[in-house]
Parts: C-alpha cells; structure tokens; sequence
C-alpha cells in the first residue's frame, strides 16, 4: 500500500497557504464541493442548515448518506397512567361544562318545578345551593346587592333576603349569592 502526499492551496485572510495531507494512493475518492477546504462553506449546504435550524425542513436530513435521521418520540413512562390521567382531566372539565350549563338554565327557568329538579340534581354532585337569609353578612361570600333598614340592632349587618342564589361546588365557591343586608336606621 502506498502513500502518496496532495498538496491543495487554500486561500485565507492573509492570503494563499499550502496545505498538504497524506491519502492512500489506491484510494480514489470522489470531490465533493463541500469538502474543498475554500474557505467558503457551498450555498447549498448553507440553505439546508437554515431549513434544519427554523424548522422549514421537509424532512430530517441525517449527516451521513447510510445515517438513518433520528425522529424524537416522546414515550411516557407509564402510558397506562397517563391514559388514566387523561381521561379523568377530561371527566372534569366535562362535569365543569355541565355544572356552568345548569347554572345558566336556572338563572334562565321560569318555573318552580325546573328550578327544584335543577338544584336538587346539583345537590346529588356535591354542589349546593348558597341562600344565606338570616345568616351574618360575609363579604367574602356574599355579594350585597342592597340595603334595609331596620330597627332591630340584632338584625344589623345580616342577610334579609337572597336576590340571586349562589353555588358552592364541595367547598369551592361558584358564585357568590347576591344579598340584601339589613343596616341600622339612621336617627
């Protein structure tokens, strides 16, 4: 087997330097224009760096012509669970859904039978009707929509009626009930 020495000029930013490499001589390879040391990298080479790197590629392109191109697949670590997972989220957002459409048709119902048949559904779900009459005023639940006057100081600060029915789901406010408060009449 022989050696044989090629020796290529390449031009560089102070001028023209010999280069020399040792190949075998009984090796021919083919030139390839991206592989000439010119100090330039070939258009074409440069084009499929930019479709690669902003994701224009039609395909991955792999660095070798025998290199098959990797395509990343994202496997979860336990598909059964995420499956699981999956459509638990989605049983929610679904119970969500039609929680917020009840809540709409009984702002809508006119009659007593469609309200009752309503909140009583709720109720079987865990989310409750909120009619806090009586009760102390509690501006972090209940949202005053007016005011009475009274002459009972114990009545003071307390919830005459409901105007609007809130909703609790488990512990969860869904709205806040829309009250009138009794307040001390002014002398």
């Amino acid at each position: 087997m022989e050696f044989r020495q090629r020796k290529q000029e390449v031009s560089g930013g102070d001028g023209v330097v010999a280069v020399a490499s040792w190949r075998q001589g009984d090796v021919e390879e083919p030139e390839n224009p991206d592989d000439v040391p010119t100090g330039q990298i070939a258009a074409a080479s440069i084009a499929q760096f930019i479709k690669e790197t902003d994701g224009t590629a039609t395909e991955p392109v792999a660095s070798e012509p025998t290199v098959e191109p990797l395509v990343a697949v994202s496997v979860p670590a336990n598909p059964e669970a995420d499956s699981e997972q999956g459509e638990l989220d989605k049983a929610l957002a679904d119970r969500r859904a039609l929680i917020h459409l009840c809540l709409y048709a009984l702002d809508r119902a006119r009659s007593t039978g469609v309200v009752e048949r309503l909140e009583h559904g709720l109720a079987e779900i865990g989310v409750r009707a909120l009619r806090p009459d009586g009760d102390r005023f509690d501006p972090a639940v209940h949202e005053a929509g007016g005011a009475m006057p009274t002459d009972d100081p114990a009545r003071d600060g307390t919830v005459a009626e409901t105007e609007v029915v809130g909703f609790a789901d488990q512990d969860k406010l869904l709205r806040a009930p829309i009250v009138i408060v009794y307040t001390k009449r002014s002398a």
